[in-house]
């Protein structure tokens, strides 16, 4: 075939954007940058034992340990990351080939991107953990993180999915953050001053709805800009609970900010599962809902006439309004919809684990979920999986404090580098919001 018999559809069919050449060129530059970090802590990892504590405590009897050679595991992990390497490098930069499709998009690209991202895990704790002593002759254990990040994931899902419904409806929500802090504040009160979890709960619903009418009005009736209506919400949410938190002197804490904690509740069958049953089936209400309100958000918003308008709104409001929707209705709807989840993701920080309310108790993670909900393409389901990346990152945060070849502050930085990383460098701008999104509407 000559290049005369190339028809402008063929040309079309093999031709690569520069934005997506762009993205693929980050994604090989972070595998490379990946797989020599492996290496080097391969090569920094002597031979000895890796023990991981998947169930129980050290001082439990019935524990289950697995023990490995950390040098062998950490090799076994900088295959997986090379063989990965080498499949993006060797895939043709062009449309058509089967090869590079599955390599570049898909599930196949979700499942690699997975692979990857265990095997840097796994070898990262090899080196970490294996010879690592507290005392002169206890090994340090790496116990399961799954515990922790179910706990860390739970607040995390409930604010990407209000800015699911906020976002899919076209109003942006910067204010998840104030929502977490107001919601936190009033779940306490509420919760002490009734005795009751449930009735926290449900204070903690009020708040963050009253926050999301406060973030509707401004947004959707009087089309202020919905960025800095977002933060200054959120600056809102942090002075006016700082201040009603002062004005309670200390012989009454016991009577406002003392709320009971929900308890966990294990699912009977599920919790005797091994190794899993008690970090996932073993919790409180609060999780629950949280496991809950996610298949409930995706059904919303993909599976019912609601959700559907939901989206046009979202997408072409001009379009929507002229076959009859209500442009400003249904975003009033969406945004307080997305209030209840993140009211109930600010009661996790007092009825749902902490108890008593202090101040700025969800330290940025209203933000955190912002990135979940953008890495999770304002998706219910991807905001999830991406909430648990990030629960993730924070437990194994946690976990790591204790070893001493690693700096405390690195390891604090861990959760909001992976933030970068994922959505910056994974994403880049393959991630686009719904097409009116933060556009304000005005009836013509």
């Amino acid at each position: 075939m000559t290049a005369l018999d190339v028809t402008p559809e063929a040309s079309l069919a093999t031709a690569v954007s520069p934005a997506e050449r762009r993205r693929y060129a980050r994604i090989v530059t972070i595998l490379s940058i990946t797989a020599l970090l492996e290496l080097w802590m391969w090569r920094e990892t002597s031979a000895g034992d890796f023990i991981f504590l998947a169930e129980g405590t050290p001082v439990d009897p019935d524990r289950i340990e697995f023990t490995y050679d950390g040098q062998n595991l950490g090799l076994i992990c900088l295959l997986v990351i090379v063989v990965v390497l080498a499949a993006f490098a060797a895939a043709p930069m062009r449309r058509g080939s089967p090869v590079a499709d599955a390599v570049r998009r898909g599930p196949l690209f979700m499942f690699l991107m997975v692979m990857v991202g265990l095997a840097f895990v796994v070898g990262f704790c090899a080196w970490a953990y294996t010879g690592a002593t507290l005392g002169a002759d206890f090994a340090l254990r790496m116990t399961n993180p799954l515990e922790g990040t179910i706990q860390y994931a739970t607040p995390l899902t409930l604010g990407a999915l209000a800015g699911a419904m906020c976002e899919r409806s076209g109003v942006i929500n910067i204010a998840i953050e104030g929502q977490f802090v107001a919601g936190a504040f009033f779940a306490s009160v509420a919760g002490t001053i009734a005795a009751s979890t449930y009735v926290g709960l449900l204070g903690g619903i009020a708040a963050g709805v009253g926050l999301a009418a406060l973030l509707a009005l401004f947004a959707i009736r009087y089309m202020v800009n919905q960025i800095i209506v977002g933060v200054v919400l959120w600056l809102f949410a942090v002075g006016i609970t700082g201040f009603l938190l002062d004005q309670i002197p200390d012989d009454r804490l016991e009577d406002l900010n003392s709320p009971p904690i929900l308890e966990p509740k294990p699912l009977a069958g599920l919790s005797d599962l091994p190794v899993v049953g008690e970090a996932l089936f073993d919790q409180n209400l609060l999780v629950y809902l949280m496991y809950l309100a996610v298949p409930i958000a995706w059904f919303a918003l993909f599976k019912t006439r609601w959700g559907l308008r939901v989206r046009a709104v979202g997408e072409h409001p001009r379009a929507a309004d002229t076959v009859g929707i209500a442009v400003r209705g249904m975003r009033w709807q969406a945004v307080l919809v997305g209030g209840i989840f993140a009211g109930l993701g600010g009661a996790y920080y007092t009825v749902g684990s902490n108890g008593a309310f202090d101040k700025d108790p969800s330290t940025g993670f209203g933000f955190i979920a912002l990135a979940a909900l953008i890495m999770g393409r304002w998706h219910p389901v991807g905001a999830f999986l991406a909430s648990i990346f990030f629960g993730f990152a924070m437990a194994m945060a946690d976990q790591l404090d204790t070893v001493e070849k690693i700096p405390g502050d690195l390891i604090g930085m861990t959760p909001y580098l992976a933030t970068i990383i994922a959505v910056a460098g994974l994403l880049g701008g393959a991630a686009k919001p719904p097409a009116a999104d933060g556009q304000p509407y005005e009836k013509a």
